[in-house]
């Protein structure tokens, strides 16, 4: 039974990263018109637990997207220099749509996955009950 543990460990710990992605990415969209706002990044790290000798997937440290911040000109803006400019974010709208739907996917996948493992288990109980 330490199989079925493991897969559903590693099945949980996938719809975990991918819900945090998601809501990084939620964050993103809504604050693409913000001025100054750095698009958020989440990297996945790899972790083997040894107790179970299992890998699963964690969330690592939030980052922010170093990448030049869009000049917009507005004069009327109360943040624009003498110049007429400000910074906006640096958010693209298409890739966050992007990275949404591949998190979506993701999650879905997680999903079935522990779904089908849900499933293996009760099939092989009821084979024992026999």
């Amino acid at each position: 039974m330490s199989e079925f543990s493991n897969a559903l460990s590693v099945s949980s710990s996938g719809l975990k990263a991918q819900a945090a992605r998601l809501r990084h990415v939620s964050e993103n969209i809504s604050n693409a018109d913000t001025p100054g706002y750095r698009r958020k990044t989440v990297p996945f790290e790899a972790v083997r637990d040894m107790s179970t000798n299992a890998e699963s997937v964690q969330v690592g440290r939030v980052t922010l997207d170093q990448s030049d911040l869009a000049k917009v000109y507005d004069p009327s803006h109360p943040m624009a220099d003498g110049s007429g400019h400000y910074e906006g974010s640096n958010v693209d709208l298409m890739i966050e749509i992007a990275d949404a739907r591949e998190a979506q996917r993701s999650y879905e996948a997680n999903l079935k996955m522990f779904d089908q493992t849900r499933q293996m288990s009760a099939s092989l109980m009821e084979l024992l009950r026999r």
